[in-house]
C-alpha cells in the first residue's frame, strides 16, 4: 500500500469562491496552448536557422506531446504532499524556463530541451486542472470553472498560429516565442496572489491509474473520452487539404474559416455549462459526437458547397471544443476523491487519443481520400456515442 495525494472534499458552499484564481488558471492555459501550437506556423523559419529539415522542427510538437503525456502520469504521484499552489508556480516557471530556451536556443538539440520543458508544464497543469477547479469554487460551480479554465485554451487555439505567422513575420521566431515569457510571468503573479494554499492530504490506498481503470464506470468514460478525441483529430488535423481541394476555397478564405470555427469554440466553452449540470451531463455527452458524427456525414455529402460547408464546420467548433468541458466534469463528479490521479489518465487518454486519431485519418487519407476519412471519424463518434450511454447506464447501476 502506498499513500496518495488527494483533497478534503468538503463542500465549499460557505465560503466565496476565488474567481480570481479561476481566472489566472485560464490565461495560464492560454499560455500553455499558445506554446505548444505556436511552432505549426513558424515551422520553416525554425527550420532555416537551426539548420534542420522542416520534418525535424516539426518534431517540437511530438516531444512537447509525449512529455505532457508523461507528466500527466506520474505528477499526483512525484508531487506527494507538495502544497497545490507551490506545484502550479512551480509549473507557470518552467514554462518561462522553456519560453527562454526555446527562444535563445544556439541549436536544434537545446531547442528540443526547451520544447520537453513546455510538455512537462501542459502535462502537470492539464492533470491539475479538475481537482483546482474543485477547491477554487463551490461543487455547483464547477462546470463553469472549467469552462473558464477552457475558454482560455479554445481562445489559444484560435489565435495561436495566425499570431505566430504574424510576430514571426516582424520579430523573428525567436521573438514570436520570446513574448510568451512576460505573459507566462503575469500568470505567475497572478497566481500567487489569487489562488489560496492548497494543501494535500494523505490517505490510505492507492489510486493510480490501474486502480482507477478497475472501476467499470472509470473504464467506460475513458474509453468513450478516448474515442471522442480520436475521432475529433481524424477529421480535424485533414480540415485543410479537404478545403482546399473539395469546397475549393483560397488561403484568405480558409483563415477565416479556421478563425469561424475557434470562435465558436470560444463561445461553445461559455455556454456548454448550462448543459452539463447532475441530471444531464450525460446526455450532453452523448449527444456532442452523435451531432458530430452527423456532421461528418453532410460534409462528405455537401463538402463542395461552401454555403453548406461553413455553418458546418461552425456547428462543429462549436461542440468539439466544449465537450472537454463536460468530459472534465465528469471527472470531478465521478472522481471527487482521486480528481488529481483522473486528471493524470484522462490527459494521458487524450493525448494518445489525439496521435491515433491523426495518424488513422492520415493513412485514410492517402490511401483513399477525404471520404474514408471523414466515414472513419463519423463511425469512431458513434462509439463514443454509445459508450458516453453505456457509462450513463453503469453510472446509474452503481448508485
Amino acid at each position: 500500500m502506498q499513500a496518495q495525494a488527494t483533497f478534503d472534499t468538503d463542500t465549499h458552499d460557505d465560503r466565496s469562491a476565488s474567481w480570481g484564481g479561476v481566472l489566472a488558471m485560464s490565461l495560464g492555459a492560454f499560455v500553455l496552448v499558445a506554446s505548444e501550437f505556436m511552432p505549426v506556423s513558424l515551422l520553416t523559419p525554425i527550420a532555416a536557422d537551426l539548420h534542420v529539415t522542416e520534418g525535424h522542427a516539426g518534431q517540437a510538437i511530438s516531444v512537447s506531446g509525449a512529455f505532457a503525456l508523461l507528466t500527466s502520469l506520474f505528477i499526483a504521484s512525484v508531487a506527494g504532499r507538495l502544497d497545490r499552489k507551490l506545484l502550479l508556480l512551480l509549473l507557470t516557471g518552467v514554462t518561462v524556463v522553456s519560453g527562454i530556451i526555446v527562444s535563445t536556443a544556439p541549436n536544434y538539440a537545446i531547442f528540443m530541451v526547451g520544447r520537453a520543458l513546455i510538455g512537462i508544464a501542459i502535462g502537470g497543469f492539464w492533470s491539475m486542472s479538475a481537482a483546482t477547479a474543485m477547491r477554487l469554487v463551490p461543487p455547483a460551480k464547477v462546470p463553469r470553472a472549467l469552462a473558464i479554465f477552457n475558454g482560455g485554451n479554445a481562445l489559444a487555439t484560435v489565435i495561436a498560429a495566425p499570431l505566430g505567422s504574424f510576430l514571426g513575420s516582424i520579430i523573428g521566431w525567436r521573438g514570436a516565442f520570446f513574448c510568451v515569457v512576460p505573459v507566462a510571468m503575469v500568470v505567475f503573479a497572478w497566481l500567487l496572489f489569487s489562488l489560496p494554499s492548497m494543501k494535500a492530504e494523505t490517505r490510505v490506498g492507492p489510486a493510480d491509474v490501474v486502480t482507477l481503470l478497475k472501476r467499470p464506470v472509470v473504464a467506460l468514460g475513458m474509453a468513450g473520452v478516448s474515442l471522442f478525441f480520436m475521432g475529433q483529430f481524424a477529421l480535424f488535423t485533414y480540415l485543410r487539404p479537404f478545403l482546399e481541394t473539395v469546397t475549393q476555397i483560397e488561403v484568405a478564405t480558409l483563415s477565416l474559416v479556421l478563425l469561424m470555427i475557434g470562435s465558436a469554440g470560444f463561445v461553445g466553452t461559455i455556454l456548454i455549462g448550462n448543459f452539463i449540470n447532475d441530471r444531464s451531463i450525460y446526455r450532453t455527452l452523448t449527444v456532442i459526437p452523435l451531432v458530430m458524427a452527423a456532421v461528418a456525414v453532410a460534409l462528405i455529402a455537401f463538402g463542395s458547397s461552401f454555403a453548406v460547408t461553413a455553418p458546418l464546420l461552425v456547428l462543429w467548433g462549436l461542440l468539439a471544443t466544449s465537450a472537454p468541458v463536460g468530459w472534465w466534469t465528469w471527472l470531478s463528479r465521478t472522481l471527487p476523491r482521486d480528481a488529481e490521479a483522473g486528471g493524470g489518465l484522462m490527459v494521458a487518454v487524450v493525448q494518445l487519443a489525439i496521435t491515433m486519431g491523426a495518424v488513422i485519418g492520415g493513412l485514410l487519407f492517402d490511401a483513399s481520400g477525404y471520404r474514408s476519412t471523414f466515414t472513419a471519424s463519423a463511425v469512431i463518434l458513434l462509439l463514443a456515442t454509445v459508450l458516453a450511454a453505456l457509462t450513463s447506464r453503469r453510472d446509474r447501476q452503481a448508485i
